[in-house]
């Protein structure tokens, strides 16, 4: 832009400026329609909606207006043309974030707010890899070019039409009414500027008063005495049964079901549901993946981010402790990093028998295919159950089982995905859906396509677990973590909106229910029917958050349900009949509808401000109950005073994969002791970061520890049969320790497991060697891989 004849920039060019980022601006908007409406989510782009997002633009554009013509003034002032570059480069950094916040909106229907300080930075790195991240990179590098060029042109254009304003205080006036303006138009997500509802919701959780001001100091603590709602409906046998949970990512109700919005697409499931205990008005806790497993398997708080991003754990019971006490094997299952959102972390506290994610499948397991960016969120569902299945169980020990899917994520990419797309227009084609479902379901076939996927990997497994020990004594548990986000929502409760299926062999009758329950409601549910009919070592006070499920038919909603919409976002609160949702109280209707009619929010808001004090009370202070009542004592790593300042000094505890780096690198320089410290803490907050201990038994090694080197390597190959790195650290370790029989087992253990053996041959040849020179006689393969792989999972 030629402005050489300039000594310095006006208010002449500042108002040029804001009008050209209020174009953006604009044009970011009309974008945001254009993509909802492709998406089949809005019925037509120009709408009262789409006016009231205008004027939340224009009242954004004159709010940083307002902010920026101070500077812009001042620096201009100081020095000709500073003021200029410095706003236009702020702007220009507005913009960008407000094209990346639309984005997220677009894909997920669902702001960005202040659940974005609830995720760790790898966990961001994961989600936003496994979304199709190299694309997106190349997308946004492709988009911030055409929205800069886009603010230059207009910047250039202005000057044809602008009237010159003469004075500073005028114009700040304009700006201001403005501003004033949209303060009173109405503003849902959609037609709110997305940089402003961020930075609004960073300020109110960050400046949110949870002062607690109850005298109790265990204010959950209560009767274990919960009525036995289920009994009269199993014919339960004389050995405690097998208990069984499957948690299907994005299962909202929309979607199975009689009377399912988008339904057709689970057609096991909808036919499962009328054999079994069926709860079809069932809710969700949170509106995310990170709250299933504390709500549905322990009944408990959410803590400020979701109770598994606490810093410490709290006392506490669950499902998982309190049936390992009472003689259950347990175990979780997911094709998946359990690193993600600290699963591992919870796990570990609950001290589960057996854990398979990603790092343990081996290589005789398809993972997801792909994406665009060449990531995977790991092995699918029917993956998933086939590896479950190959395992062995227990005859007479009772067993808890915990599957959590994934298929049904974004990317959604199932297997065979071109044949459960063309089942999908099949479907479309048959069923008879209005325009907006069907043109929803269009736009997002891929979506639909692993609905179907996974409910056929979950019909397969129902079918083969018949073959597991006792499978007449189990009881199937089935529900969704949330409802899938992608795909449009009726109202504010729809993504907490799932369904709940009780399905066992010993099931007397069935039932349908339409009464509102929720995930709290199932762990104190099906302890009351354990305690009913079993001798059962149960804790003499619990401290659940849920009650007996409500066993009404009818549509009634008679409990008090706190809804975390996102980390950090604790803004939905049931009282009765009631919803408050952002400041709003609506009335809950038949299928989880919502009434028009609003009442008034002080005394239902005052709940959810107690809830909120409470919650942040009871699990940043340990106060959920006492230690007396605990069954498993939150293990921790100890740290001396001067361990723990030289740890902090070094690492801050944040990216476990720099962790793992600094530790390598001090091993590397022979500061062995440093090095093994900065395992344990790194591995006290990821528990399953296989690469540190890998680590921590080579240094074991080196120091000519190799016990302890041994036995830290073969829980790495037990977890993840297929990494090689673990193989290639046992084989050293052998080899310096003159192993020389385990040296040769171990070659057929890698050759069976490992698709990577090939990249050790060097270190197979020479435990070989070594074993035939030592006069060790070598025997077929095929009579040492079992005993192998089971010596070294022990």
């Amino acid at each position: 832009m030629n402005t050489s004849q300039l000594d310095r920039y006006t208010l002449k060019q500042y108002t040029r400026l804001m009008i050209s980022f209020f174009g953006c601006l604009l044009v970011l908007t009309l974008f945001q329609y254009g993509i909802l409406y492709f998406k089949g989510v809005l019925d037509t782009i120009w709408s009262t909606s789409l006016l009231k997002a205008i004027i939340h633009q224009v009242g954004f554009t004159a709010l940083m207006g307002i902010i920026m013509v101070f500077p812009f003034n001042f620096w201009e002032n100081l020095r000709p043309r500073y003021g200029f570059n410095l706003v236009f480069s702020l702007l220009g950094i507005v913009i960008i974030i407000e094209a990346m916040l639309i984005g997220y909106y677009c894909t997920t229907l669902v702001p960005l707010g202040s659940d974005l300080l609830g995720y760790s930075y790898s966990d961001i790195k994961i989600t936003i890899a496994n979304s199709g991240g190299l694309m997106l990179s190349v997308y946004l590098f492709i988009g911030i070019v055409i929205l800069i060029a886009i603010f230059l042109g207009l910047y250039r254009v202005t000057s044809k039409f602008y009237h010159r304003i003469s004075s500073m205080y005028p114009f700040t006036i304009i700006l201001f009414s403005l501003f004033l303006g949209s303060l009173f138009t109405d503003g849902k997500p959609i037609n709110q500027n997305k940089t402003q509802y961020l930075a609004v919701n960073l300020y109110n959780s960050s400046t949110e008063d949870n002062k607690y001001t109850s005298n109790e100091e265990y204010p959950l603590i209560k009767n274990p005495a919960i009525e036995n709602v289920l009994g009269e409906y199993f014919n339960l046998k004389e050995e405690k049964p097998n208990i069984v949970f499957i948690m299907v990512e994005g299962l909202g109700r929309d979607f199975m079901g009689e009377g399912a919005e988008y339904g057709g697409f689970t057609p096991f499931l909808d036919s499962l549901s009328t054999q079994s205990l069926y709860w079809e008005n069932f809710l969700s806790n949170t509106g995310r993946t990170f709250g299933v497993l504390p709500s549905l398997l322990g009944s408990l708080p959410f803590g400020k981010s979701g109770f598994m991003e606490l810093d410490e754990f709290p006392n506490k019971l669950t499902l998982f402790s309190v049936l390992k006490n009472n003689g259950y094997h347990t175990s979780f299952y997911q094709g998946t990093n359990s690193s993600f959102d600290k699963v591992d972390r919870f796990l570990k506290s609950e001290n589960i028998d057996f854990v398979l994610d990603k790092s343990g499948f081996g290589i005789n397991y398809q993972q997801q295919a792909e994406d665009a960016a060449g990531s995977s969120w790991g092995y699918p569902d029917k993956e998933l159950f086939k590896k479950s299945i190959s395992l062995p169980r227990a005859e007479k020990q009772p067993r808890l089982e915990v599957y959590m899917t994934i298929s049904t994520h974004e990317p959604f990419i199932p297997p065979n995905q071109a044949y459960y797309e063309q089942e999908v227009g099949k479907l479309l084609k048959k069923g008879n859906y209005d325009s907006r479902v069907a043109k929803v379901i269009e736009k997002n076939d891929n979506v639909f396509a692993t609905l179907l996927y996974t409910d056929e990997a979950i019909k397969w497994f129902m079918n083969t677990y018949k073959s597991q020990p006792n499978y007449g004594n189990t009881i199937f548990v089935i529900t969704g973590d949330h409802r899938l986000i992608p795909i449009p929502q009726r109202n504010n409760l729809s993504r907490f909106h799932v369904p709940l299926v009780m399905y066992s062999p010993m099931l007397k009758k069935t039932r349908k229910m339409s009464s509102v329950s929720s995930h709290f409601d199932v762990t104190p549910t099906i302890l009351s029917m354990l305690k009913g009919k079993y001798e059962m070592k149960m804790p003499k006070k619990v401290a659940w958050m849920g009650g007996a499920i409500d066993m009404e038919t009818s549509f009634r909603s008679i409990k008090n349900i706190p809804l975390m919409r996102n980390k950090n976002e604790l803004k939905e609160y049931i009282s009765g009949d009631n919803l408050y949702t952002d400041g709003d109280v609506v009335e809950l209707e038949d299928n989880m509808n919502v009434s028009s009619s609003f009442s008034s929010s002080s005394k239902i808001e005052s709940q959810l401000e107690s809830f909120k004090s409470m919650n942040h009370y009871v699990t940043s202070e340990n106060k959920i109950i006492p230690d007396s009542l605990a069954i498993f004592t939150i293990q921790k790593e100890k740290f001396t005073d001067s361990e723990t300042v030289w740890l902090n000094s070094v690492y801050d505890g944040k990216d476990s994969d720099k962790g793992y780096f600094k530790a390598r690198d001090l091993a590397w320089n022979k500061k062995w002791d440093q090095a093994l410290l900065l395992c344990r803490y790194n591995l006290s907050e990821a528990p399953s970061h296989i690469d540190t201990k890998i680590l921590m038994g080579r240094v074991n090694s080196w120091k000519g520890n190799h016990k302890e080197a041994i036995k830290i390597l073969k829980e790495c190959i037990a977890v993840n049969p297929n990494y090689i790195d673990s193989y290639a650290a046992l084989f050293d370790t052998y080899y310096w320790s003159d192993h020389f029989k385990d040296g040769l087992e171990l070659t057929y253990a890698v050759e069976e497991n490992s698709a990577s053996a090939h990249e050790i041959k060097d270190k197979i040849d020479r435990a070989r060697m070594l074993a035939r020179k030592a006069g060790i006689k070598v025997v077929s393969k095929t009579k040492l891989t079992a005993s192998n792989h089971m010596a070294l999972s022990k």
